[in-house]
């Protein structure tokens, strides 16, 4: 019997070795068995939502089937779910990652309307748009190719409202082991990432106004004054056309042209947000509040360097990389570039913005990995725990204790979390109703606010 029992605890040590690996093992193997179930769930989300492109009958039918089914088993598994202690403390990261983010949106939307009202209406459709040599290569193409394989590549497969439900599939697939605890940890990092990335996007595109490619985009979304704010007026218009007047402004480092007095802005009462007016510039038929005004803008007309639909599709393709691998990610990525060619072809972006959004999508992931990590703490407190009770699990081999192994074994998985500063049990099972409802509200919302892409 004890020849037995030691038997069964090399083979139980064994096997939580391997789940403890960064890579190969188990791991790998958990990996590859669980591909086809959140892989296959993806597909199918993209693949019925195409079907209102191809027959908007059975798109209707079937697309509110699909959600209910997988809100469902998401729903079902919750009380399963063993690790809302991690998600527990993760919770305050999570909050704190919304904010910051929608606060860096709320700047980029503020950003991107100054860019089109700035410089007027008529300048962003009399401006041409700037020479695409990637177009260009887009367009030689199509000569080039097969015509189903230019028909696939026009397809709009892909677009940015199924990246952010992509990503909301990952993290619910927390709940089935797919994804390394804490879901909400996962969730806090691409936040937080968005957050810097938005940022830094409105920081490149507000400091030099590029025009748009598609030249009669702001008057189609924007209602702004036709002609330039008094800045554009001062420092840009005498000097913009002039090759010898630009020389001259060279040259003496200061604006000379006299411009006389400049046009008036309607001035509505915004109380404390007044300051806004002159980087917004907004009209009488566009009410009196600033935030439905910006609520109204409907995405940036200028060139928006980088693009900020790329920078969601190569979030999600890291976040799906790292956390979960294997086939399906490759799929992923592959409808990043799908995505990507065709923000070029129908001029939406330049391609300098797509391969910009890219890299720096890539790099912002990278440098985020200290917010969550998959499952390098889990792994450091579960062999931590090994150690602590390797007497135990010697004095039960030789007493010839299964049941005793069976329970220090189970310690070890389950005692990953650390015990110590654990909320009540009351809070345990408030805490999973509210994220679950608030998971699958933003979800809702998500899909009902980006589904037109």
């Amino acid at each position: 019997m004890s020849v037995f029992v030691k038997g069964f605890i090399f083979t139980e040590l064994y096997q939580l070795h391997q789940q403890t690996q960064p890579c190969g093992g188990r791991l790998s193997s958990l990996k590859v068995t669980k591909i086809g179930g959140l892989g296959v769930a993806a597909i199918s989300y993209v693949a019925v939502d195409y079907l209102r492109h191809l027959s908007p009958t059975w798109h209707a039918r079937l697309q509110p089937t699909l959600w209910s089914i997988l809100a469902l088993i998401a729903v079902v598994r919750v009380p399963f779910y063993k690790h809302w202690t991690s998600e527990f403390r993760a919770a305050i990261p999570f909050v704190a990652s919304m904010v910051f983010m929608l606060s860096a949106l709320l700047f980029e939307a503020l950003s991107v309307r100054f860019v089109t009202a700035v410089l007027g209406l008529d300048w962003n459709h009399d401006t041409p748009p700037l020479p695409d040599t990637g177009q260009w290569l887009l367009l030689a193409l199509n000569e080039k190719l097969p015509g189903a394989v230019v028909e696939i590549l026009r397809a709009r497969i892909i677009g940015l409202h199924h990246f952010l439900m992509l990503f909301m599939m990952l993290a619910f697939s927390v709940l089935f082991d797919s994804v390394k605890a804490p879901g909400l940890g996962l969730g806090a990092r691409y936040m937080f990432t968005m957050g810097v990335g938005r940022l830094l996007r409105a920081i490149t595109f507000v400091s030099t106004i590029l025009p748009s490619a598609r030249p009669w985009c702001a008057r189609s979304r924007f209602r702004v004054p036709a002609y330039p704010h008094r800045w554009a007026h001062k420092y840009y218009v005498p000097y913009a056309s002039d090759a010898n007047s630009i020389r001259q402004l060279i040259q003496q480092d200061m604006a000379y042209a006299d411009i006389g007095k400049p046009l008036g802005d309607y001035q509505p009462d915004w109380g404390s947000m007044s300051f806004l007016i002159d980087f917004l510039r907004p009209t009488a038929s566009e009410g009196s509040s600033w935030f439905s005004l910006l609520k109204k803008a409907g995405g940036g007309c200028n060139d928006l360097i980088y693009s900020g639909h790329m920078l969601v599709a190569v979030l999600t393709a890291m976040a799906w990389t790292e956390a979960y691998g294997g086939f399906s990610s490759a799929l992923v990525w592959l409808l990043v570039m799908h995505s990507a060619q065709r923000e070029i072809r129908e001029r939406h972006h330049y391609t300098v913005d797509c391969i910009v959004a890219i890299y720096v999508g890539i790099l912002l992931w990278k440098m985020t990995d200290f917010i969550w990590r998959a499952g390098d703490a889990s792994r450091d407190r579960r062999l931590t725990k090994l150690e602590k009770i390797q007497g135990k699990l010697v004095q039960a081999a030789k007493d010839s204790d299964m049941d005793e192994v069976r329970e220090l074994l189970k310690e070890v998985e389950l005692g990953s979390q650390e015990k110590k500063n654990r909320p009540s049990s009351k809070t345990m099972w408030i805490f999973p109703s509210v994220t679950i409802l608030t998971a699958l509200t933003i979800v809702i919302l998500a899909f009902i606010w980006t589904s037109d892409g």
